[in-house]
């Protein structure tokens, strides 16, 4: 099977002999339907132990799945009306970041997002999802229009992380970044970002300081990946199994530790199963943010984004007495 993940091959393979034994008996003249009851009895309770204790290593298998939905997938699903805008005005247009404007229920919104490719030409084109420092700014640029107009922005994360290239640098990779993270900090209209994939790195944060952080339940969001950080920390990126685990960047780990606020479910076995029907579950959520977020005044949202980050992670306070 296309894409079959490691963890998933007893449930693929059961599914493989159901399918055979449907074949056989509408072709011969033997009845099979309890033997085939059986498996798919079988089937339903095997997928239940499966893909309710998934692993951090098999959700970001997951995450990186070849045919997992991309944010133009969630755009047309989602959204009515998008208008696509190119280009940062001061170098050239990256294909890694799309962004225009939509409506999302009737309601004018500002739509950014990391687009990967669907086959390896579109994957070239778009550089992998990997976004150079024009990228970041064409989703400032856009940003920008949005709070003047009074747009709420809705940004799709899914990238390894930024290019790191030499020509992205010598463009201003990380000012670019930074840049983004100072002024999303100071918007003045709703902001919602949402983890669809990997959510990797300053590429990942590069748009996505907002009100509201959610996650697909298969996604990803770290500052490195599992390999990169086995590589660091026990120079080995086959450990990389090892650092998934230990680095906390799944998203029950991450609502336990009050980064996300809204883990989204998803279909059986990964969006990739079923995209329309991980577009609904996604919508509702959308609407609960937007339908919070736009009643609060400018002021105020921008003071709900610094409490948000302020409050991020823990820590004691020792008051220590001189001698």
């Amino acid at each position: 099977m296309m894409g079959e993940l490691e963890f998933e091959k007893p449930v693929t393979e059961l599914r493989k002999k159901i399918a055979e034994l449907k074949d056989f008996t509408a072709t011969a003249d033997v009845d099979l339907s309890s033997e085939i009851e059986r498996l798919e009895n079988r089937l339903e309770k095997l997928e239940k132990e499966i893909y309710t204790n998934i692993s951090p290593w098999d959700r970001v298998q997951i995450a990186r799945h070849p045919r997992r939905p991309t944010t133009m997938d969630y755009v047309e699903l989602l959204f009515t009306d998008f208008f696509e805008c190119h280009g940062d005005r001061y170098f050239g247009d990256d294909e890694a970041i799309i962004g225009g404007i939509a409506k999302f229920k009737g309601i004018p919104v500002t739509v950014i997002g990391h687009q990967r490719g669907k086959d390896t030409k579109e994957n070239i084109r778009r550089n992998f999802g990997s976004p150079h420092p024009e990228g970041y700014r064409k989703a400032l640029r856009l940003m920008k229009q949005a709070d003047k107009f009074g747009r709420p922005i809705i940004t799709f994360i899914d990238t390894k992380g930024a290019y790191p290239g030499k020509a992205a640098e010598e463009r201003g990779q990380s000012e670019a970044i930074a840049k983004n993270l100072f002024e999303m900090a100071g918007l003045s209209v709703p902001v919602i970002c949402i983890v669809i994939g990997e959510g990797g790195s300053g590429g990942a944060l590069g748009i996505g300081v907002g009100n509201h952080l959610l996650m697909l339940e298969n996604s990803t969001y770290s500052v490195i990946s599992p390999e990169g950080a086995a590589a660091l920390l026990w120079k080995d990126a086959s450990q990389a199994k090892r650092a998934a685990e230990s680095m906390k960047i799944t998203a029950p780990d991450l609502k336990k530790l009050g980064v996300v606020d809204e883990i989204i479910a998803e279909v059986k076995g990964g969006a990739h199963r079923d995209v329309e029907e991980q577009a609904y579950l996604i919508e509702p959520y959308v609407s609960k943010s937007l339908e919070s977020l736009i009643k609060m005044d400018r002021a105020s949202l921008i003071e709900h984004r610094y409490e948000k980050y302020k409050s991020i992670g823990s820590f004691t306070e020792e008051t220590i007495s001189s001698r």
